[in-house]
């Protein structure tokens, strides 16, 4: 979560929001891919490296289309996410085992990752904290793309493409409107606030964790919004002085 909440606001920011959609589904299909090539499958870490290649792929693509294409470039990325998923389907659709794959690919296996899963993820998303926080021109060039790429990578096996997608934007959505130099630190409590609730509620009803957690940060980020809204509609009728008959 710590940078997709990041990365969230610069897609916001960017107006591209079918962007991390598109590439978590294409690093799903390079996943799939992956799975279905035993000759791949076998090889070191290609649970990573071949999402990573899909991945940084389609965000090279992208990057290429938005100096190119900027007025229908998120028409053009949620065209690329369709048919990477259609992709998967057909590819996924005479595997036996195909559609529980999909469906872990897109939903995730929160509550089942262990430890060891984890160092790797948390090790490269403390170097691109580390990198954006030495050097946040890099968000406004370029290299946003790679480094989006490489984060998606690193969770659509973890937490699938729809929580991947919510924690991008629900948090900065929730925040777009808090002018302040604590716009980060609220997205972040946002975000933190959806998690604890949607692992909560799927421990306690016997839930899909994926499914509750998405349900749980868009109530985190619209009861934020209107908590926002409200304290500066507030804010506003206290600074206009009432009229003087």
């Amino acid at each position: 979560m710590s940078t997709h909440v990041l990365l969230g606001q610069q897609v916001l920011k960017r107006g591209i929001i079918f962007i991390d959609l598109a590439i978590a589904q294409v690093a799903a299909l390079g996943a799939i891919v992956a799975h279905l090539n035993h000759d791949i499958e076998h090889l070191p870490f290609s649970n990573v490296w071949m999402p990573a290649l899909f991945a940084l792929g389609g965000a090279g693509f992208i990057a290429w289309l938005s100096k190119r294409m900027a007025d229908e470039l998120e028409a053009i990325i949620g065209c690329f996410y369709v048919l990477s998923a259609v992709a998967a389907m057909l590819l996924l659709s005479n595997d036996p085992h195909g559609a529980e794959m999909l469906k872990q690919l897109l939903s995730g296996q929160i509550l089942w990752v262990n430890w060891s899963q984890l160092i790797w993820p948390a090790c490269v998303s403390a170097l691109v904290l580390a990198v954006v926080f030495l050097r946040p021109s890099l968000l406004e060039g370029s290299g946003f793309y790679i480094l989006f790429a490489i984060v998606i990578t690193l969770s659509v096996e973890l937490v699938g493409v729809y929580l991947v997608f919510s924690t991008l934007i629900l948090p900065a959505l929730a925040v777009n409107k808090f002018g302040s130099r604590y716009r980060l630190g609220a997205a972040y409590l946002v975000g933190l606030t959806g998690y604890i609730l949607g692992l909560l509620v799927s421990a306690t009803l016997d839930l899909p964790s994926g499914a509750a957690i998405v349900a749980t940060l868009a109530v985190s980020a619209i009861l934020f919004r209107l908590a926002l809204s409200l304290s500066l509609k507030t804010g506003q009728e206290v600074a206009i002085p009432a009229k003087v008959s």
